[in-house]
Order: C-alpha cells, then structure tokens, then sequence
C-alpha cells in the first residue's frame, strides 16, 4: 500500500469532502493591458492574457497587480478553461479570472491541480465563443481532502509533471536535431562546385507563370474536382504531394487556373518572411485547380529536384530577400523568377531526388514517431492526474509509473555519461 494510500484509509475513511471554489477563496479579473501599453512600460513583471503559449505570458511591464500565489484561468475564447498556477508578482489581462486561496486548509497547487481536471467541463460554448466566467467558476466544485493528502498528491503530481516534461523536452530536442541533420546534408548534397551552371527560374520556365484562382473555404466540397488552397502549401504539403486534400465544384471558380503533373507550386501571400515563396512539387496524375496567392510555374526538368533545390537555406534567402516582416507578407512573380538554383543535367537530378526522397522518408517518419510519442507521454500524465483526483482507483499505480519513469529518467542520463 502506497503513502497515499493509507493517508487517504486513515484521514478519508468515509470519503472526500467536496467544496465550491468560491467557499474557498477570492475570485477577481485582471485588468485591459494593451500591447501598445507593454511596449511603453517594458520592465521584469510579467504580464499574462488568455493565450496558452509561453505559459501565457504577453509580455513584462515595470509594475504588477499581485504579489503571492494564485491560479489564474483564461476566461474567453477557444482556450477558456485552462488554468495555470502563478506565483511571484505579476499582472493578468480582463481575459483572466484569478483565484486567491483564503481557506487555510487548502493547498493552491493542489487546487490547481484539481481545476485542471474540472473546469474544462464548465465551459459554455454557445453563441461561438466558449467562456468560463467568475460566476460559474464560482461554483464549480472539487474535492477537498485533508492536508496531509493534498500534499502528498502535490508531491506526486510535481514530480510526475517535471518528469514528463524532461521526457518531452528531449524528444522535442531529438526532433530538431534531426531536422537540421536532414537540411545539412540536403544543402551538401545541393551545393555543387562552380562545374555545375546556375539558372534563373525564368530560364527554365516553359511558358509564363500564371496564378490561380480564389478558392474560399465556403467552396470546399466533399466530391468534385481536386484543388489546393495556398494555405496548404505551408501546412499539409511537403516538397512534393501526389494527391490533393481538397475538392470543389467547378461552377463555384470564376476563372479556373489548372496545374498538372510536374508542375512547380509556390505560394505568394504568408505571414512569415522565411516562409514566404514555399514550394511544393505535385507529382500527381489529375489535372487540379490552383488557388489564390498561388503561382504555377511548367518546365522540363526533375519536378522534385527543382522543389528540392528550391528549399536550400540558399534559395530561401533569395526569395526573402527585401521582404519585411508585418501582418502579412507578399512575394510575386517577377520575384520568383528571378531565383538562381545549380542545374545539373537530367541524370544527376534524378539520382539527387532518389537519395534525398529516401532521406526524406526516414524523417519523416522520425516526424511522425516523435510527435506521437510526445502526445503519449501528455495523455499518460493526464491520465495518471486524473486517476489520482478522482480518489477512486489503484492509488499505488501512480507510485509505481513515477518509479518507472525515474528510473527510466535515471538510466539515459546515465548513458550519456
């Protein structure tokens, strides 16, 4: 029988106690602080709003609203819900409710814990924009044990969370490595000596580059004719696809811009520079529509060396270059035209694409595997918190995966020494 275990046989023989947040502690809202206004009052106390990335921080101001330990939660839009402990001198934006424990008997972080579990079920996603207001926060009602056991859960859920973290951090690690171990030797086997001409894109074009047509959202179509929206480009495509995931109807496009086999596409609208003028090389066998923001270039050549060649650190940099950075960012034909790559003869790209489509191949598998792995590692620590907070189930299991996971913790870091 685990610690937990029996703290929980002798302090909860006949069951847990269930409290409403507002029975045991304050609740208030943050305050409207603008981007403009942390621009002109940069300092070290960090501002928090309703986004979940850089565990919500917005910013850092010269002055804070609160001083201690509290658990703040996001209280409108797609994230509302979500609930993070704080500790130190900060400020929340209006999005953000903020909970301040006045109950001595009750832990923040074990509260904490305990929302991250509950309050996402108190959500109200009518009208179209979720929210989880003061009002209901309120009212939402968590288990309450002794002490003694809110501590030892917090103890456990601490150590469980630093582990997964570490784990995660290291496969995120392991997959930027890998990335850039497949764009060293793409470029390498890229970079050839002066023997091997360069061309302009406009002198191996076949004919004029041409851009396609706009396709909206709302023109999307379960059967029909395939088609690709330049927002795919940088999201579902590689530097090849063979096979569209979108359809539409003909009669919904105006002026209908076809690409075809072998021919290169490149997106002209982003919101990055270093993105800007992606390519994507459709090796397919239909005849598909382009959409809007995309340019289709015809040749004669290898269409997956040309994307290949195109994606280089070297190319990239020609095709971001005078663009500036701003809500979003435009390329053009003349522009892309204009980008050098070494040519080689026809035998040689062929050989090049047979080498990196095999290289390609294996991480993408490593981009498939590690992602999944490190969503495993989140769903088990979800599991285990939950299974810990609902005070019904094998306790001791929990114990027993913390274990495992530090010794298994142990032993890596042990081998790399």
């Amino acid at each position: 029988m685990s610690k937990l275990e029996q703290l929980i046989k002798e302090l909860c023989p006949d069951g847990v106690e269930f409290k409403k947040i507002g029975d045991i502690s304050t609740i208030t809202r943050g305050r409207v602080i603008s981007k403009d206004y942390i621009r002109d009052n940069a300092g070290e106390y960090p501002v928090y709003s309703s986004q979940t990335e850089n565990n919500g921080e917005l910013g850092k101001i010269s002055s804070f609203d609160f001083d201690g330990e509290y658990i703040s939660w996001t209280t409108d839009g797609a994230n509302a819900g979500t609930v993070f402990y704080r500790t130190g001198k900060f400020s929340v934006t209006n999005v953000c409710g903020l909970i301040k424990i006045t109950d001595k008997d009750v832990l923040t972080k074990f509260i904490y814990y305990a929302l991250a579990v509950e309050a996402s079920k108190h959500v109200n996603a009518g009208m179209g924009n979720p929210k989880l207001m003061s009002n209901v926060m309120t009212n939402v009602k968590i288990p309450v044990p002794p002490l003694e056991v809110q501590g030892e859960i917090v103890r456990i859920l601490d150590n469980f969370t630093e582990l997964t973290a570490e784990l995660t951090a290291e496969l995120t690690a392991e997959l930027t490595a890998r990335k850039k171990q497949y764009e060293y030797y793409r470029d390498e086997l890229l970079n050839f000596n002066l023997e091997i001409p360069k061309v302009k894109l406009k002198d191996i074009k076949t004919q004029d580059l041409y851009r396609g047509s706009g396709i909206k959202r709302e023109d999307l179509t379960e059967e029909g004719i395939s088609c690709v929206r330049y927002g795919e480009i940088y999201t579902t495509y590689g530097v090849w696809f063979d096979k569209c995931v979108s359809k539409t109807s003909l009669d919904k496009i105006q002026n209908p811009k076809y690409f075809e086999n072998g021919d290169l596409l490149f997106v002209i609208t982003g919101e990055s520079v270093e993105d800007i003028a992606k390519t994507t090389a459709y090796v397919g066998n239909e005849r598909c529509l382009a959409g809007g923001d995309i340019v289709v270039m015809k040749h004669n050549q290898n269409a997956k060396y040309l994307s290949y060649a195109l994606s280089t650190i070297d190319a990239i940099k020609q095709k971001t270059k005078g663009k500036i950075k701003s809500k979003v960012v435009h390329s053009n034909v003349s522009s892309i035209e204009e980008v050098e790559i070494p040519l080689p003869p026809i035998e040689i790209q062929n050989r090049i694409v047979e080498v990196l489509d095999n290289f390609d191949s294996i991480c993408s598998d490593l981009n498939i595997g590690l992602p999944a792995e490190i969503e495993t590692r989140q769903k088990q620590y979800e599991y285990y918190r939950d299974l810990l907070l609902t005070f019904d189930g094998n306790l001791s299991s929990l114990d027993r995966q913390t274990d495992r996971q530090t010794d298994r913790q142990t032993d890596r870091q042990t081998g790399d020494n």
